[in-house]
């Protein structure tokens, strides 16, 4: 299943662009002037090299609703998420992206390191605040943003912990989970999901009891308040079709990513009152390529990282896209950043059919 990569010209504009000035980037960036247009069939304007697969959302979009509390949707933001394989690694990738893809959040996975060995100062320098959860050079997780963070959380309530030989309550927590409110309104959580490592290995049996505390967790800030801006974004370390698998050594029955009660776990995310914001924009395509055996020329991938929204938020999703270019190049992580766009409140832009 090959991906489709749309382009369109960076300096083209049509009755189905959003043009609007671009927020956060360095002065004078972008081809034709400061300003940045937005087309609503995909790929960023001026400067947004390596937009992969998008498209637009074909219903209404903002309805203008408001979730009381603290994390409440205002409209008009550019969330992601991205598993970096190791931030101090790819530090000018994942920085030099966020400035061409105006992003004006972004949720971190595997950043491989702890909170004082973050490379802090070039995000500051792109204007972009850290919350950062890392306890070594395994796991990790962070959130950067450039407009706010307020309440961070470094564990979801019922976060079950793993160490190897310790089963069972009392394991240490390690740094999978970070929670932040971000645009005044957004509650966005960036999440390193278990790998699993075999089916008969008790890091299986750790992921899937993760997966139904974080189910438990989000049930309850859903019936908690209904409204809720919320986003679950991250590398799942599941396939949830047989259509995001093609990677031909995964096998169902064989190895984790694909087996049925992960997939059972998943589902029961979206059962649980969220919804997966970039399918219905992007239907077919991968986020994750393995370093071995030519898997991304082979375009043998997975689909395994996600940005599941409580529905008020779905509601507001106008647009979604792959960053599969961000797979090539050196030094690439194995992963490429996956984004939604939120309409500001009162957008009336035309839908496209």
């Amino acid at each position: 299943m090959r991906d489709e990569i749309r382009e369109s010209s960076p300096h083209s504009c049509n009755p189905r662009v959003s043009c609007r000035g671009l927020r956060g980037g360095p002065p004078g960036w972008g081809q034709g002037g400061p300003g940045r247009c937005r087309s609503r069939s995909g790929q960023g304007g001026a400067g947004e090299r390596g937009a992969g697969q998008s498209g637009a959302r074909q219903r209404q979009a903002a309805t203008g609703r408001s979730a009381p509390g603290s994390a409440r949707y205002r409209g008009g933001m550019r969330i992601a998420t991205w598993n970096v394989n190791s931030i101090r690694t790819r530090v000018d990738r994942v920085v030099d992206w966020l400035v061409r893809a105006d992003v004006d959040a972004l949720a971190m996975q595997e950043i491989k390191c702890k909170p004082e060995q973050f490379p802090a100062e070039a995000f500051a320098a792109a204007g972009y605040e850290l919350a950062v959860h890392g306890l070594n050079q395994w796991n990790g997780v962070a959130i950067a943003s450039r407009v706010g963070i307020e309440d961070v959380a470094r564990a979801f309530p019922g976060q079950p912990g793993f160490a190897k030989g310790h089963e069972g309550p009392g394991a240490p927590l390690e740094a999978r989970a970070i929670g932040a409110t971000v645009g005044g309104g957004v509650r966005l959580w960036s999440l390193y999901v278990p790998n699993g490592r075999g089916l008969d290995d008790p890091h299986y049996r750790y992921k899937l009891d993760w997966l139904e505390a974080l189910r438990t967790a989000a049930a309850g800030w859903l019936e908690d308040d209904p409204e809720l801006g919320l986003i679950l974004g991250g590398d799942y370390n599941i396939a949830p079709t047989d259509e995001d698998n093609g990677d031909p050594t995964i096998v169902e029955g064989v190895s984790t990513h694909v087996s049925p009660p992960e997939r059972e776990a998943f589902r029961a995310l979206l059962d649980a009152g969220l919804e997966d914001v970039v399918r219905p924009i992007i239907p077919s395509g991968y986020t994750y390529w393995d370093y071995q055996q030519l898997r991304f020329p082979r375009n043998e991938g997975l689909r395994i990282d996600f940005l599941l929204a409580s529905t008020s938020l779905a509601e507001a999703v106008v647009d979604a896209e792959i960053h599969r270019e961000e797979r090539k190049g050196e030094g690439p992580s194995d992963h490429v950043p996956v984004l939604v766009e939120l309409a500001e409140d009162g957008d009336d832009r035309p839908m496209i059919f």
